[in-house]
């Protein structure tokens, strides 16, 4: 059941002034912004397709590969993390840092994709070993999440485009970790990076956020969460996002405009078993972890259980222990198998219209489809806001995607978005929040959350549908109450980019390696006849009820045409979003002629796991394996996401299951399927 957004709950036997004592004695190291010169050479990360040029798009999961994202203890945090930096990209990085190139220089984008603090927390290890401090110099449009985490952590990031396109190999460079200044002295050049905000300024030179969030916790402690939405004639000029994030401030002065970093406060803050123990430490570290409870945390152990591994039986342990510790129970802590945390806790009533919903997962965008405003944060981020109940939060600049147009047979949410995504091209938002209009009110909860949920790969600050019928009706069904007034965006509301997607030109899609933007039409892939190993189908991105009934209406009409099982060395293995509909799908259902949606999948070949990320970020026994290629209805497939050396291609339900049966990746209407809304439509 959805609740308010509570007040702090003190520990027993703990008083504000206590906390206060505490928090006098407690010495804060000296502040990574202070003014000083940071010297070192140039490490550059060249594009090895286009020589003389600077790589762009370098993501997270290239910075930190998902196996060393490993915490086995709040001791130990960041070895695993030092050890694995750019394991595959330039694996004698190490090395290289070591001997002195620690200003590290890549080109556009860079860091884009996951949430994980492991990233920056890592780099900055390897250069401490050797005594020196890491500086990233990168071009536009830099990750939004790594750069909060960097300046949280007091890691150098300077956007700079021009320094970029100058810089060398073994250049050397000095940074003024003061005025943020960088100069190339090899070529006798000086470059001004893209200024922070004044907050953001203010917690690098101060300290970071340890230090603010020690010195913000006492404050926090007396404060009241308020949540108060615009008068009609407020929100006529503002966005949908900019009236919620108005609602949320703890600053009822602050103005609320693109580019300003406002304190907000969550109605809730989810983690992983992967991002909780930086988390548990940050918190720990800011309230002396014995003096309050976490404030709205929740936590799902969905990344690394199921490996049989004992290094992430000891990660996940951490997070179960914390839960326990301060009496987290069902809903809020989600056990092994209950649920990917994006699907779960939505289906738990925790996420409602009109929230604020920061989650130490980038997929936390997905709360988009619900009328809420889901960001991706990293772990430090989430410490400080169990901490203080409240974040920092950079409102960006508004954008606009009107769904115009009727449907086509076999498009879905995932055909949509990767369609926009081929349409945004490289620059994709350009880091903009962006609103979905529905102008037909067409798309159900599934499609939608699946086009929020890839707002992470379209590198959006966040994506959201306003409330309407069919979010009531979803609502609804689960018996949830909804606390907040109904939201539209005002009628003089300014969007930067305004635009529209014709539904009727949109088709089945396939996205190729190693971007969901490089998507092209099913069918011209079809004449490719591009063989697989894996055909995988599930996920917090298209896990549903819903997204599973549509892959087994193509397995039981292609069974009825004669094709009754899945192609001749194809595995099909199907993920549910949560426990519940996993528990679902084993109940007959009359558009199956009362078949379950499972024994239908079964009877196909296919085999039905618990619920959890694993194969979609490269982990556990359906992982990819060198020289393996799956085509999947996950959210990412950048190079070695789903398994070192393995090729993912992303596709929605209907299309993996036509593939799977076709034993090549095709649409539906390629395996003799006739499109009929009474048969098919979802």
């Amino acid at each position: 059941m959805t609740m308010p957004i509570q007040s702090v709950r003190l520990k027993p036997g703990v008083t504000r002034d206590t906390i206060a004592a505490r928090a006098a004695r407690s010495v804060v190291g000296a502040a990574p912004g202070g003014s000083r010169l940071v010297r070192g050479k140039a490490l550059i990360f060249w594009d090895p397709k286009h020589p003389g040029a600077k790589l762009d798009a370098i993501d997270t999961d290239q910075i930190t590969p998902s196996s060393d994202c490993v915490s086995e203890s709040l001791a130990t945090l960041d070895e695993r993390w030092k050890a694995g930096a750019f394991r595959y990209l330039m694996p004698d990085f190490r090395l290289r840092v070591h001997a002195g190139g620690n200003f590290l220089i890549a080109g556009d984008r860079f860091a884009i994709g996951s949430s994980r603090e492991m990233s920056p927390a890592g780099l900055m290890g390897v250069a401490g070993e050797a005594g020196l401090e890491m500086v990233i110099v990168c071009g536009a449009n830099m990750g939004d999440i790594f750069r909060r985490n960097a300046i949280n952590l007091g890691l150098h990031v300077v956007q700079s485009p021009e320094a970029v396109a100058d810089a060398r190999d073994g250049d050397e460079f000095t940074f003024d970790a003061g005025s943020r200044e960088l100069a190339n002295l090899t070529q006798g050049k000086s470059y001004r990076s893209i200024p922070l905000t004044d907050k953001e300024e203010e917690i690098r030179r101060t300290g970071g956020i340890l230090a603010v969030g020690r010195r913000e916790f006492v404050e926090s402690i007396g404060g009241e969460p308020r949540v108060e939405f615009p008068d009609p004639e407020q929100a006529r000029s503002m966005t949908l996002t900019e009236q919620i994030v108005f609602a949320h401030r703890v600053d009822r002065h602050a103005a609320v405009r693109p580019g300003a970093t406002l304190r907000l406060w969550a109605d809730l803050l989810p983690a992983s078993d992967g991002t909780a123990p930086f988390a548990i430490h940050t918190f720990n570290q800011i309230t002396g972890g014995d003096t309050i409870e976490p404030r709205q945390a929740a936590i799902a152990s969905d990344h690394f259980v199921f490996t049989g591994k004992e290094a992430d039986e000891r990660q996940t342990s951490i997070s179960r222990e914390f839960a326990r510790q301060h009496a987290i129970g069902k809903p809020r802590y989600a056990a092994p198998g209950d649920g990917i945390f994006h699907f779960y806790f939505p289906e738990q009533g925790l996420i409602v219209p009109g929230g604020f919903y920061p989650g130490a997962d980038s997929h936390s965008r997905a709360y988009g489809a619900y009328g809420a405003v889901g960001v991706g944060i990293g772990s430090t981020t989430l410490g400080f806001g169990w901490a203080t109940g409240s974040i920092y939060f950079t409102l960006a600049r508004q954008r606009r995607v009107a769904f115009t147009g009727a449907l086509q047979p076999w498009v879905t949410g995932k055909d949509i978005v990767l369609e926009l995504l081929r349409r945004w091209g490289a620059a994709q938002s350009s880091g903009m929040s962006v609103e979905f209009v529905d102008r037909d009110g067409q798309l159900p909860m599934p499609h939608r959350n699946t086009i929020a949920n890839m707002m992470a790969e379209g590198e959006a600050q966040n994506g959201l549908f306003a409330q309407d019928e069919i979010t009531d009706a979803w609502y609804r069904a689960r018996g949830i109450p909804l606390p907040y007034p109904r939201l539209a965006s005002g009628a003089a509301a300014c969007f930067d980019v305004d635009e529209g997607l014709d539904l009727t030109s949109v088709v089945p899609m396939i996205a190729r390696p190693f971007s969901p933007g490089n998507a092209h039409p099913a069918a011209e892939v079809a004449r490719e006849r591009l063989t697989f190993d894996k055909a995988l189908i599930g996920s917090c991105t298209n896990g549903s009820y819903d997204d599973l009934l549509g892959a087994a209406l193509v397995i039981r009409a292609a069974r009825a045409a004669g094709t009754r099982r899945v192609a001749e060395g194809v595995r099909l293995v199907i993920f549910p979003g949560s426990g519940t509909v996993g528990g679902q799908i084993e109940r007959p259902d009359p558009r199956l002629g009362g078949e379950s949606i499972a024994a239908v999948f079964r009877g196909a070949g296919g085999t039905i796991r618990r619920s959890w990320c694993g194969p979609c970020f490269g982990q556990g026994e359906d992982a990819l394996k060198p020289g393996e290629r799956a085509i999947t209805s996950f959210n990412r497939n950048w190079q070695n996401r789903m398994g070192v050396g393995g090729e993912g291609y992303l596709a929605s339900p209907s299309v993996v299951a036509a593939s799977a049966l076709a034993g090549y990746m095709a649409p539906p209407s390629e395996i003799g399927l006739e499109w009929t809304p009474d048969r098919f439509a979802i």
